[in-house]
């Protein structure tokens, strides 16, 4: 069998600076890179318990023809572009009230599910789905 592990997952936003905000503060990202290039940005957020796991935060037009670019914008502007996004931690409640707290849209608090996970579901600021599980 090969060894595979997931490297990054990109994340559409519209705004990046808002999107930053969003999963350096709220979530505890860190920062690890800020690359700009014609226009668009990627930037580079990983996890400090899951080294090499990173996420990339950039623009709809982000290395995409610009059809493609304004027909992910209206899905990422609609809340329907791609995800969910789904974190674990240990500490629901307190990251709960962190996400809460930096005004974040929330659309479950944490509660028990029928197929067995607890956890809570919230849109970052571009409208992505995030549902984050009790690990």
């Amino acid at each position: 069998m090969t060894d595979i592990s997931l490297a990054y997952s990109p994340v559409t936003v519209d705004d990046v600076d808002a999107a930053i905000a969003f999963y350096r503060d709220a979530l505890g990202l860190e920062l690890l890179n800020d690359v700009s290039s014609d226009g668009h940005r990627w930037v580079s957020l990983g996890f400090t318990n899951q080294p090499g796991v990173t996420l990339v935060l950039s623009d709809p037009g982000a290395g995409r023809s610009p059809d493609d670019g304004e027909a992910l914008a209206r899905l990422v502007v609609k809340g329907s572009g791609p995800g969910p996004f789904v974190f674990a931690t240990s500490d629901l409640d307190g990251l709960y009230e962190r996400v809460l707290a930096s005004g974040a849209e929330v659309l479950q608090e944490p509660k028990v599910q029928p197929w067995g996970p607890r956890d809570c579901a919230f849109r970052d600021p571009a409208g992505n789905l995030i549902r984050i599980n009790q690990a």
